[in-house]
């Protein structure tokens, strides 16, 4: 976009709960370049200028954690929810190797499109699609760039289907992420399912493949309490002490779920900046009172919330709150509201800026222009603790443009690039096409509860 982009009279968050008001936003290239008091910054010939009216402008969310493609292909109904965890993994399993590149390319667009109309900026995706993996991993960073979002993906590789086939999904996700290590809105990072899943020669080739090229990596960390025995029972290790061997911790390494890590455990991670990507909502079994939830919140700093590809990153945001009030109430927490900003902006922010190496999470000169400007008409008490209360309102107002890399992407609600309905239909489409194919596996008893 020539010129530049002219927020005016918005309203800005700050991570603390307080406003500024009657400000305005300039956007020049792909950062914020100036950020001042409404009637000192007047509109230049050029300028694309956005009445705001009041509304409150954000930073980008980020979806720290998120499966597009495959979240999408399993319905969330609750005879599939009955069954057991491994016969529930067995059926994506079975649902992701039917998958096509043109097929995780439709997935990919809608899944892109929703989030951009939350006010989602950036997604980091765990793609698990084994027919093509190279062919996957480039559809979506094609579909990334037309919508203009940024994204991160890399591919869940395991050891389950042999050594070899672990290898070949590996070195497709290494030159993947080879190239795009200096694209301004898509980048790779390399990925692998979870520790039970992957023996030790898997892992060290990710830790050296990682220290090659320079890049982040991506797996489930301890989804329940089988990933910790199977880790223990094959390997003799814990699983954070056994992926830091491996090198599979600190700078741009994102670690989903979290949900059976004990407290040794999560002090040990703490130490290493990896960026912990919980789910509260999505992860139904979930006990705040104890186990994972409370040993991460209570030791870790960089923490994030993603989606699984299950419902919405505002869905997470009412999770999160939730579950740090429960803890809270039994007097573990000093700072409920400071931590649900750590959630929803802190953390994410840092994982951004470690990735594409400039300032994010602030509406202020020198930071990436990933915003999002909200339906939003804040109270102007300018008081400071009410950052849960702004965060749980915006989970119901509509975003009115969102904005990414300087580029507006949404504008009014409406998605620009692309039709939404059209790829709204392709996606059902696609949908209908893989269950399809897949044939009774979705059928009531397919499985059994477990």
């Amino acid at each position: 976009m020539e010129g530049r982009l002219l927020l005016k009279d918005c309203s800005i968050f700050r991570a603390d709960g307080r406003i500024r008001d009657h400000m305005a936003v300039v956007v020049e290239g792909a950062t914020i370049q100036k950020v001042g008091p409404d009637a000192e910054v007047p509109t230049l010939p050029g300028d694309w200028e956005v009445a705001c009216r009041g509304r409150l402008v954000t930073p980008g969310l980020v979806d720290c954690h998120t499966h597009l493609v495959g979240g999408q292909l399993l319905p969330l109904t609750g005879e599939l929810l009955l069954r057991s965890y491994r016969t529930r993994l067995e059926t994506q399993d079975r649902l992701d190797g039917l998958l096509t590149v043109g097929e995780v390319e439709a997935l990919t667009a809608i899944g892109i499109a929703k989030a951009l109309r939350a006010g989602v900026t950036m997604q980091v995706e765990h793609l698990h699609a084994p027919a093509d993996v190279g062919g996957a991993l480039a559809a979506q960073a094609r579909v990334a760039e037309r919508l203009g979002a940024r994204l991160v993906n890399s591919h869940a590789t395991s050891s389950l289907r042999g050594e070899s086939v672990a290898a070949a999904e590996l070195e497709a996700n290494a030159v993947h992420a080879k190239a795009l290590r200096a694209h301004p809105l898509v980048r790779s990072a390399l990925g692998f399912h979870s520790s039970y899943a992957c023996d030790d020669d898997l892992l060290r080739r990710v830790g050296r493949l990682r220290e090659e090229l320079g890049v982040g990596v991506h797996y489930h960390l301890a989804e329940n309490e089988d990933d910790l025995a199977l880790t223990y029972g094959r390997y003799g290790r814990r699983v954070v002490q056994r992926f830091e061997s491996f090198g599979l911790l600190g700078g741009s390494a994102v670690a989903a779920y979290a949900k059976a890590i004990d407290r040794a455990e999560a002090e040990r991670l703490a130490k290493t900046r990896t960026v912990v990507a919980l789910s509260p909502h999505s992860c139904l079994s979930l006990d705040p009172g104890r186990g994972g939830f409370e040993s991460v919140i209570a030791h870790q700093a960089l923490i994030g919330l993603g989606t699984s590809g299950a419902g919405s990153l505002w869905d997470e945001v009412g999770g999160a709150f939730a579950a740090i009030m429960q803890v809270a109430r039994v007097g573990r927490l000093l700072d409920p509201d400071g931590l649900l900003s750590q959630f929803v902006v802190g953390g994410p922010a840092e994982l951004c800026s470690m990735i594409f190496g400039l300032p994010s999470g602030y509406v202020e000169a020198g930071s990436l222009a990933d915003l999002a400007v909200f339906d939003h008409v804040p109270a102007k008490e300018n008081t400071g603790g009410l950052s849960s209360h702004l965060l749980m309102q915006l989970g119901h107002s509509p975003v009115a443009w969102t904005v990414v890399n300087g580029r507006v992407v949404v504008r009014e609600g409406q998605l620009l690039g692309a039709d939404y309905l059209e790829l709204s239909q392709e996606g059902a489409r696609v949908q209908q096409a893989v269950w399809n194919r897949a044939g009774g596996v979705l059928e009531p008893g397919a499985g059994g509860p477990g």
